[in-house]
């Protein structure tokens, strides 16, 4: 058994994006086109770009799966970008197309461009937007989307929707979390509140027409996960602490909560912490544990380690730095203010950021699944996991 682990590489405009996943067990089915729905889900959404036209994201497994199945052996995805034709001198890793004359010198305001080039002494920015694009975020939803068809394994789920965007708020209705997953996968926004889709939108054209840009959040949640996983006894195996880099590492990405997440500042312990019941007929219903939380403010996480409920998450997304009206920056080369420079950009890509907030969240809850019952096959870990569950329902 290895630690289940992954690398990307690639750059925006460059010939393709390539993930390789380490530590996946063998015999788990792996379906390309369970991995394509997600990559084309990541490119809809209200206020896309250009960029979304251009490409129709489909991986290619390279390696690691035999037959529809894994092998054991680390497992390598690639998606491929269609642009590269338009880039292929541009972006070429050969010296004699170097042409100094398209440097980009102009960094772009709550962008990578200007500390990236600094840090890594370069004179051209391109060299750092390529990479700190969020383009990059399409083989990790390939990745997400494989850790996904592993936890499905076990009966665990991951979705989410919208809750805002550009402060127009879309509060979920009463209905079960799947309930909600079906409600906005059929909005073009992602949201489950549909009475505010056409608000959402208008905000949305408003701030394209004003050549602007809006953010906004959304909400990822986790069914089915067991009690136990991550850790209280350090800080790097805290399951919360995962979950919140795994978010934070997402472009644009600013906050992060948990369950309640701030709003308990405001409130007396009474009215956060949820209160733990003891029900032997519900092992018999079906549930992994006779115990039980009457809410769950702490959004399925207490200690560092899941509990059994929901795990609930949100995330806030500021708006996309690249502005159509461009905001004052200083050109590297002259030192003379300018506007900054224009890429192809979203007015809006909070559903897209939806879909890898669910796929990062996938991948960090199959991490601490396959640290708590990991083996080198899906019939060791099976075994694993049954094993605990009998061990939970005598609790």
């Amino acid at each position: 058994m290895s630690v289940f682990r992954y690398l990307t590489a690639g750059e925006s405009h460059g010939p393709q994006l390539t993930a390789i996943i380490e530590g996946l067990p063998a015999g788990v089915a792996i379906l390309a086109g369970g991995i394509n729905r997600d990559l084309a889900r990541r490119q809809q959404g209200y206020g896309r770009g250009g960029r979304m036209k251009i490409e129709t994201d489909t991986v290619e497994i390279l390696s690691g799966v035999r037959w529809g199945e894994t092998l054991g052996s680390p497992l390598t995805l690639v998606v491929k970008n269609r642009d590269w034709e338009n880039w292929s001198d541009k972006m070429s890793p050969l010296p004699e197309f170097r042409d100094e004359s398209i440097a980009v010198t102009r960094p772009r305001p709550g962008h990578a461009d200007l500390t990236g080039a600094l840090k890594y002494d370069h004179a051209d920015v391109r060299n750092v937007l390529e990479r700190s694009s969020a383009r990059e975020t399409a083989v990790r939803v390939a990745v997400g989307a494989v850790a996904k068809q592993l936890l499905g394994e076990f009966g665990i789920r991951v979705g989410g929707f919208v809750t805002g965007i550009g402060g127009v708020s879309a509060p979920p209705p009463a209905l079960t979390f799947e309930e909600l997953w079906l409600t906005a996968a059929e909005s073009e926004l992602f949201c489950c509140y549909r009475a505010a889709d056409e608000a959402l939108k208008k905000a949305i054209d408003a701030a394209k027409s004003a050549g602007d840009t809006l953010g906004g959040v959304f909400e990822v949640q986790v069914l089915g996960c067991p009690p136990g996983l991550g850790s209280y006894t350090h800080w790097d195996r805290k399951l919360d602490a995962r979950l919140a880099m795994a978010l934070m590492s997402i472009q644009a990405i600013k906050g992060v909560e948990v369950g309640l997440g701030f709003v308990v500042a405001d409130l007396p312990g009474s009215r956060v912490h949820d209160e733990i019941f003891r029900d032997a007929a519900r092992v018999e219903s079906g549930s992994m544990s006779p115990y039980f939380r009457g809410s769950n403010n702490a959004g399925g996480i207490e200690g560092g380690m899941s509990n059994g409920e929901p795990i609930v998450l949100r995330a806030a997304m500021k708006p996309i730095p690249t502005l159509y009206k461009p905001l004052r920056s200083v050109d590297m080369r002259t030192h003379e203010p300018f506007e900054a420079a224009v890429e192809r950009s979203d007015t809006c890509a909070v559903p897209a950021a939806l879909v890898v907030a669910e796929a990062v969240v996938a991948i960090e809850i199959a991490a601490a699944f396959l640290d708590k019952f990991g083996g080198d096959s899906l019939a060791e870990i099976r075994r694993n996991f049954h094993g605990y569950c009998q061990q939970l329902r005598h609790a």
